[in-house]
């Protein structure tokens, strides 16, 4: 018998544009995704870091959650404060299962009034979006609506000229700091905008109608700073900037304590604050920020000491040949220019400085625990 053909790739409202920019596609969380241009990974990840970058990341799923109750029931899924957060801006979320285990990260918006209805856009990772919609519905779809947005595209401009070339096509986009954001016209497109990203640059992620999606890629490229920029360089970009990646660095076996996500969650939410718990699994994920020596493993940042890329799934171990964590994410770091990798270790070998050792076929590649991000973040805060 041969194996059931698999499913159809997806493409997104951009895919002719990357073909008929030379782009390898290769399939990525169900879609067909550009991972390269011709320029290739390194030129494309170090023009990011020198000018502007333009992503297609158009397979992440958004929807907006409208009606009065919208934040409080948001809230009751996430360990973060929604409830408070302004209108016009925007903040980092994470899904927990009822055991405190991290189902998504996303990002969420606080829009205000929109057509007479408190509104939140929410933004969540493509591999991940029709179980977090249905999750989503499921658990708080009775308290506000829940409305999918399929019939949008997004793109991210990234990179220290980002806001050179946005601003010429949208003036008053200058206007904006880091995770805060509004609607603008560009190039004649009805566009959401917010100042932020997944690079560690400043840059700007664009929500536009599909229908659109290409003639706004279009008026990007056309500026002189901007390249077209494919996912190898948005993932080594990200890892550079010790941002996590669902589904390597977090997923439904780590709690936000152990992949060093506590500065996500307010003190609002946490032991002693107004809101403290009511979040799925609260009890375990509070006992583990109030008690850290609780934590069964930690989220760390390695560099390796030789020039030897280490992989995901690659071995930690102590130097006296004891296992002690795995690596998930690693690659050679284009602007750090050594191999940067994060993982989760044993606690008592996650300080600042710790010597490791990754086995790498049969091999000890000596590393070094490393504080992240590896290259400074340039966001703007005005």
């Amino acid at each position: 018998m041969s194996a059931p053909a698999a499913a159809p790739l997806l493409t997104t409202p951009l895919n002719a544009l990357h073909i008929e920019l030379g782009a390898r596609m290769v399939p990525f969380a169900g879609y067909s995704m550009p991972v390269q241009y011709p320029a290739g990974l390194m030129a494309e990840h170090l023009h990011t870091r020198q000018a502007a970058g333009l992503f297609d990341v158009s397979h992440m799923g958004q929807l907006r959650l409208v009606g009065p109750d919208a934040a409080a029931a948001f809230e009751s899924l996430m360990p973060v404060d929604v409830i408070d957060l302004p209108v016009g801006k925007q903040r980092y979320g994470l899904l927990l299962t009822d055991e405190g285990m991290v189902i998504d990260d996303l990002m969420f918006f606080n829009q205000g009034v929109v057509d007479g209805e408190p509104t939140l856009f929410v933004i969540v990772n493509g591999a991940c979006k029709v179980g977090d919609i249905a999750h989503i519905q499921a658990r708080i779809g009775q308290r506000c609506q829940v409305v999918p947005m399929p019939d949008h595209a997004l793109l991210a401009l990234q990179g220290p000229q980002a806001i050179t070339a946005l601003a010429r096509l949208a003036p008053g986009v200058e206007k904006l700091v880091f995770m805060t954001g509004g609607a603008f016209s560009i190039a004649g497109c009805d566009c959401f905008v917010t100042r932020s990203g997944y690079t560690g640059e400043d840059g700007f992620e664009i929500s536009v109608p599909a229908a659109q999606a290409d003639t706004l890629a279009r008026a990007l490229l056309a500026q002189p700073e901007v390249q077209p920029i494919g996912l190898g360089a948005r993932n080594s970009l990200r890892l550079e900037a010790g941002l996590c990646l669902y589904g390597n660095d977090i997923d439904t076996t780590t709690t936000p304590p152990e992949a060093a996500l506590n500065w996500a969650i307010q003190k609002v939410r946490r032991t002693g604050g107004a809101r403290a718990g009511g979040f799925p699994g609260a009890d375990k994920v509070l006992a583990q920020i109030d008690n850290p020596a609780t934590l069964p493993r930690k989220r760390v940042g390695l560099i390796a000491l030789e020039r030897v890329p280490v992989r995901e799934h690659t071995e930690l171990q102590s130097q006296d040949g004891q296992k002690i964590g795995e690596v998930t994410s690693g690659l050679l770091g284009p602007t750090v220019n050594e191999p940067v990798a994060m993982g989760y270790v044993l606690p008592a070998f996650a300080a600042i400085g710790t010597r490791v050792n990754a086995i790498v076929r049969g091999k000890a590649v000596p590393m070094e625990v490393r504080a992240m991000p590896f290259t400074p973040a340039n966001y703007f805060r005005g």
